[in-house]
């Protein structure tokens, strides 16, 4: 085994127990299972025979199952409605033994599900339940005051932004302004073109897409990447900058250089929730002592084990470990 392998896996056995502070949009993945037979006659569409239901943490709460599983301990901050979908992601939370202490319920809005419908291994179609309406001001000072609670404890934090209404531009730049003054590494999943919002973070993690979005320069070659990615540090004026590229890998971009790692991915079933194994990883790296390329390679494990699952998934320490190896 190479020497910076050991060292990766030095660095897999730290996780445990470390406080990683997650704030941002909480849903409720639901999965219908099934099996296709027949084509429907009033439609060309497949009939789904429904076989079993089962429910998953999304979003940020996605997030801090990914940490959990790693055997560290998130600390998680977020908004739920008062209905059963906010009870049921709330159980979920307990069942997989994730404190819900920094859980707002907001009484005026509902919980954002996602329903995933797949038959035979493949996803048919998704449905989203959602609210983006602006949370009250009353419900931005409860999370405020939970993060502020919880940010002590943390030796790293993740803003987890899926553009439902948790994370304003207002709160963000208050977000990274403290960890900043706490002097806590900040990594961001961001939703927004305007990568000025996330001015001042530790790392930003777009995919290629959210890259072409937010720096506008159509990605067509490596030399138009290099473009972009340089663009978007230039804008956030972070340490660091990590763009995922599905297949083909992701990039780390340090100032005015850039290093490539390749996919590990050895089969892929479903990318869903790849993002949140990426950033969790990631950030549970460096708080146990990685440098940000060892993290980021680790990263790269733990997203090459997730997506060779299927549903929503995370990487476990066993098998991160195996894949180093």
């Amino acid at each position: 085994m190479s020497k910076n392998n050991q060292q990766l896996q030095k660095v897999v056995q730290q996780f445990s127990d470390q406080p990683i502070l997650v704030v941002g949009d909480l849903m409720l993945d639901r999965f219908v299972w099934g099996r296709v037979e027949r084509i429907s006659p009033e439609a060309p569409v497949p009939v789904v025979e429904v076989v079993k239901e089962t429910v998953h943490l999304g979003g940020a709460a996605n997030v801090a199952y990914n940490l959990a599983v790693l055997k560290a301990r998130p600390l998680l901050v977020g908004v739920v409605g008062s209905d059963e979908a906010g009870d049921r992601l709330v159980e979920e939370l307990h069942r997989q033994e994730i404190s819900s202490e920094g859980i707002v319920r907001d009484q005026g809005r509902s919980t954002t599900i996602k329903t995933r419908i797949i038959a035979h291994n493949q996803q048919v179609c998704r449905t989203d339940r959602e609210d983006k309406t602006p949370f009250s001001q009353g419900t931005v000072d409860q999370m405020r005051s939970a993060y502020q609670t919880l940010l002590e404890q943390a030796q790293g934090m993740i803003l987890s932004d899926y553009a439902k209404g948790a994370l304003s531009a207002a709160l963000v730049v208050d977000l990274i302004q403290e960890a900043r003054q706490a002097k806590k590494f900040l990594a961001v999943d961001p939703k927004s073109d305007d990568f000025s919002v996330y001015r001042g973070a530790s790392i930003v993690t777009p995919n290629k897409k959210e890259a072409v979005r937010a720096s506008g320069v159509e990605i067509v070659d490596e030399a138009s990447f290099i473009q972009a990615g340089e663009k978007l540090l230039e804008v956030i004026a972070s340490d660091y900058l990590l763009i995922t590229r599905g297949e083909e890998g992701m990039t780390l971009f340090e100032g005015k250089e850039h290093s490539h790692i390749p996919t590990v991915a050895r089969e892929v079933f479903d990318v869903s929730g790849a993002g949140d194994t990426v950033i969790a990883s990631l950030t549970l790296a460096v708080a146990a002592g990685a440098s940000i390329r060892d993290a980021a390679i680790l990263a790269n494990h733990a997203a090459g084990v997730a997506v060779g699952k299927l549903g929503t998934a995370a990487a476990t320490g066993e098998e991160i470990l195996s894949s180093i190896g």
